[in-house]
C-alpha cells in the first residue's frame, strides 16, 4: 500500500507499450463491488480467494503491466504464479514514506481502517515484516528514490534486462 504500484504501473505500461491493469479495479469491475465492500461482505480470506481467481484470469488476456494489491503476493501460491507468468517487481519504499502517503486515505483501505494515525507507521512496519519475504521473491527489486526520473530509469533498465 502506498508504494506507487498504480502510478508506476501506468508509466511503465506507456514505456513498454502494453496495457495497464490494476488488479483491484479488475476485481471491483468483475464483482460489482468495491474492495472495502468485498472485505466487509466476504472477509479477508474470501477476498484473497477472489483475488487469486482474478489474478489467474489475467493469463487469458494479452500481456500487460499489472499492479496487484500489496497483499496479493503473500497468499496461496500467488508470488510463485506471478514469477512464472511474468516479470515481477517490488517497489521497496521506506515505512516513513509509505505512512506519509497513506495518511490521507486510511479510511478507504480495509487493512488500515482500525489503525489510529499515530500507530500507522508501526502497523505498516508489522505488515512489511510479514510481507517482505514474499516481496523479495520478485525478479526485480527497485529501491525508492525521491527523484522520480531516477526511479523510472531504474525500473525501465531492470525490466528491460529481465525480459
Amino acid at each position: 500500500m502506498g508504494a506507487g504500484k498504480s502510478y508506476w504501473g501506468r508509466r511503465l505500461s506507456g514505456y513498454l507499450q502494453a496495457p495497464f491493469i490494476d488488479l483491484d479495479a479488475f476485481i471491483e469491475e468483475g464483482e460489482g463491488a468495491s474492495i472495502p465492500d468485498l472485505f466487509e461482505r466476504v472477509g479477508e480470506q474470501g477476498f484473497r480467494t477472489l483475488e487469486k481467481q482474478y489474478l489467474h484470469q489475467l493469463q487469458a488476456l494479452p500481456p500487460a503491466v499489472v499492479a496487484t494489491g500489496g497483499g496479493t503476493p503473500c497468499f496461496f501460491d500467488n508470488m510463485y504464479w506471478m514469477n512464472n507468468h511474468g516479470v515481477t517487481l517490488y517497489l521497496a519504499t521506506p515505512v516513513a514514506v509509505l505512512a506519509a502517503r497513506l495518511r490521507a486515505d486510511e479510511s478507504t483501505r480495509p487493512l488500515l481502517r482500525q489503525v489510529a494515525g499515530r500507530d500507522l507507521e508501526a502497523h505498516i512496519q508489522t505488515l512489511l515484516q510479514h510481507r517482505e519475504p514474499f516481496y523479495k521473491q520478485a525478479a526485480v527489486i527497485a529501491e525508492f528514490s525521491e527523484k522520480e526520473e531516477t526511479l523510472f530509469e531504474q525500473l525501465c533498465n531492470a525490466l528491460t534486462s529481465s525480459r
